[in-house]
């Protein structure tokens, strides 16, 4: 259980530190190619090319490069942990991304969004407590290909859903992309051919390939929503998503359970850090955030505001719609 919670508390931290640098390289290139044609949808939001050319940054790779770090870590956290235990420690990396946004994107956190935080981190301490031995992880194949069908129906859907709303999108696509990756987590706690090593039986598994979708497309949306709103709210909004279902999954179904007699303890733990991802999804969401809570920038927005003047704290300006 330690060795499982250790995993778990360091893929959070590559996981937090990699939102940070992600959102700095997504809104360099955000700035850069605001008033770019093409750059943008119809709808306001970052088009194909522009989320590729942000991917492109140096901080967005050394971001990406501890995002599969922190995969490393949660996959093998997933194996040692029950679910709910696994995926809500390492969607600690909200308290992570938090810290590291007020020194990297000169973000001022409000009163609201550290007590929402400090409810999340006691929510942990609570479902630490009360998590108890995990369940087998053994399921029907059956399973593993409703997996991959409701993987590809998240991701593939999603992606044309965000696009379609645009720069509105920005918490559904955290949402999205949390969904992703929680299907990701199931799907490595379900996968064939680990333990022993079946090389066979790990390639013909349908949870591969939803482990696939689930992490390519969570990550995209997950780029999206880093483009286009508050970074606190959308790796808030990506918490639940990749917290909720897939703990709910693992009780139900993988047998998961709590030590005997603290069952309350779990639940009202697993409410705290739900509620309080929520409330930093609410507080940190770009229109919470005024000239008066915002840092001074060393470069002119999208509109031509000059050096020193305030913009809004979290958000990229929008960018000039293309005719």
């Amino acid at each position: 259980m330690l060795i499982g919670l250790l995993t778990a508390v360091a893929a959070s931290v590559c996981y937090g530190t990699g939102s940070v640098l992600q959102a700095v390289g997504s809104r360099k290139s955000a700035r850069r190619e605001a008033a770019a044609a093409g750059q943008i949808t119809q709808h306001g939001g970052p088009s194909l090319s522009s989320t590729a050319k942000a991917a492109m940054t140096w901080e967005f790779v050394v971001g990406t490069i501890l995002d599969f770090v922190g995969f490393g870590l949660g996959a093998l956290a997933a194996r040692m942990l029950p679910l709910f235990l696994s995926q809500t420690v390492i969607s600690a990396n909200l308290v992570i991304t938090a810290v590291l946004s007020v020194r990297l994107l000169g973000i001022r956190l409000t009163r609201a969004e550290w007590t929402s935080i400090g409810v999340v981190c006691s929510a942990l301490v609570l479902l630490a407590s009360a998590a108890g031995p995990e369940g087998s992880g053994h399921t029907p194949i059956a399973t593993h290909w409703w997996l991959l069908a409701v993987s590809l129906l998240l991701m593939v859907g999603g992606t044309v859903l965000v696009r379609v709303l645009g720069a509105r999108a920005a918490i559904l696509a955290g949402l999205l992309s949390g969904l992703g990756f929680g299907a990701l987590g199931v799907g490595v706690r379900i996968l064939n051919g680990i333990d022993p090593f079946d090389p066979g039986t790990l390639l013909t598994d349908p949870a591969l390939y939803a482990i696939l979708v689930a992490g390519v497309g969570g990550m995209y949306l997950h780029t999206v929503a880093l483009q286009i709103g508050s970074v606190n709210g959308a790796t808030a909004a990506l918490v639940v998503g990749e917290t909720v279902l897939p703990g709910m999954i693992g009780v139900w179904w993988l047998g998961d359970a709590s030590r005997p007699g603290f069952a309350w303890l779990a639940v009202l733990g697993f409410v705290l850090a739900v509620a309080g991802a929520v409330a930093v999804a609410w507080f940190g969401a770009p229109e919470s955030h005024g000239p008066e809570h915002g840092s001074h920038g060393a470069e002119p927005d999208s509109h031509g505001a000059a050096p020193g003047s305030p913009p809004e704290a979290g958000r990229v300006p929008e960018p000039a719609r293309v005719p």
